[in-house]
């Protein structure tokens, strides 16, 4: 086994620098494209003809990004190691037509993404992101980072049944956020309101993807400060290890040996509701990205198969850490633990893609990097949740093993997390990558 890994709190202050500057899966993937970019990727266009050159490249679609590294003699039938992770996280977006409010107040009306944990978004400073298309079909980022909305909650002293009952929600009437005082509503007010934001003239926005997110920074915390809270972590967490260690092997290449493999990385939106979009994991672009790139290098269908049938994709999504409070709701001989290295998830009936032979996988990867790792299994009288994983491995016929970082908090707008899991699993991923 290797020396273990030493602990890098850099990696840390760098995770939660990314997790602050990316507020939607629109932020995330342009400021992952700008670190590809620094260690020497270059954007190609979908629209474009690819050539089979050594060197790094990535697409952006929305949402999305797909990076590889194509080594220095790799064959058309050289095939792939793939990080696979989601940029998406719950929250509150914007509808089509936002404007509203009532009894002298504005608000915008949201929509309910995904399945956040509706209590953590009450009461909490709120700003506002997300891209905006304007009438010539470009887009423009957009982030309101500053207390702009807040869903306040309904005093005490009006439902006291809260005390005995518990809180329960009406997702349409409940969570709608004010933004100010008004005694008219008007239309089209908070659109003005992010066309001046950003400079651009009256009436030039025609159509808007936009989304909540509580403004409050990520922070250390504990005694120790062996702790991290901070919002998006399911799953940026992933990405944001992902493409540390895809510029890490990248920056590294140089060998006088074929290539065993092509390093991939590919971050999707739509995981949260189900991944079937352009830009979600049950759609096109993986598959896309992966055939061009055999073909751009000579490769034949017969190359494609060969290189599939040897590829292997590692799904990286955050995971359960056992809580201290609850458990009982844990399966009773697998209690991963905070800072105790990435988790393998596994699970009989295919809610997560692992089996024997991916296990090993894994565990060669966390041997070489001198990392351990825990295994997550769901308890038998709880649902199991999912991720990319089997979709991957049923769309692509994809070799596929589920992993991850263990959290606390999952699908809150402010998630927990051990201060040195980034670091391991980062290191894992990239062990992965250098096999």
């Amino acid at each position: 086994m290797s020396e273990p890994a030493r602990f890098d709190r850099g990696h840390t202050d760098d995770l939660m620098s990314f997790l602050a500057a990316s507020p939607s899966p629109y932020h995330a993937v342009a400021n992952a494209a700008e670190r590809l970019e620094k260690a020497g990727f270059r954007q190609v266009a979908e629209t474009d003809a690819w050539d089979g050159t050594a060197g790094g490249r990535f697409v952006l679609r929305g949402g999305a990004i797909v990076a590889w590294y194509v080594p220095e003699g790799a064959a058309p039938h050289t095939p792939f190691r793939i990080i696979g992770a989601h940029t998406d996280s719950p929250n509150l977006r914007v509808k089509p037509q936002p404007d509203t409010g009532a009894h002298g107040w504005r608000q915008v009306a949201v929509e309910i993404y995904g399945g956040p944990l509706l209590n953590s978004w009450l009461d909490r400073d709120l700003g506002l992101a997300g891209r905006l298309t304007l009438r010539d079909g470009s887009t423009r980022l957009v982030n309101v980072d500053r207390p702009l909305l807040r869903v306040p909650q309904l005093a005490i002293h009006l439902d006291r049944s809260v005390s005995s009952e518990g809180l329960k929600l009406d997702k349409q009437r409940h969570l709608q956020p004010v933004w100010g005082l008004d005694g008219d509503v008007r239309d089209g007010d908070l659109i003005a309101f992010l066309e001046e934001e950003c400079g651009l003239p009256a009436g030039e926005v025609a159509g808007w993807d936009l989304m909540t997110h509580s403004v409050e920074r990520p922070a250390y915390l504990g005694r120790d400060q062996e702790l991290v809270a901070g919002p998006r972590m399911d799953n940026l967490l992933s990405v944001h290890a992902g493409v540390a260690a895809l510029t890490a092997v990248a920056t590294a290449a140089g060998s006088d040996r074929p290539p065993a493999h092509i390093p991939v990385l590919a971050a999707f939106d739509h995981e949260e509701n189900g991944s079937q979009s352009d830009t979600g994991a049950d759609g096109p672009l993986l598959g896309s990205v992966l055939e061009r790139s055999v073909f751009a290098r000579g490769g034949s269908y017969e190359d494609r198969a060969r290189s599939f049938a040897g590829t292997v994709c590692l799904s990286s999504d955050t995971g359960h850490a056992v809580h201290p409070n609850y458990a009982e709701r844990h399966d009773p001989t697998h209690h991963p633990r905070i800072n105790g290295g990435p988790i393998l998830k596994v699970n009989v009936n295919n809610r997560y893609a692992t089996d024997g032979t991916g296990r090993a996988v894994f565990a060669a990867a966390c041997e070489r990097a001198g990392v351990p790792f825990q295994t997550f299994v769901s308890n038998n009288s709880m649902p199991c949740g999912t991720t990319i994983g089997p979709i991957t491995a049923a769309r692509h016929g994809i070799r596929t093993v589920d992993i991850g970082a263990a959290i606390l908090s999952m699908h809150s707008a402010r998630e927990l997390c051990g201060a040195d899991d980034p670091f391991l699993l980062a290191n894992a991923l990239r062990a992965f990558l250098e096999d």
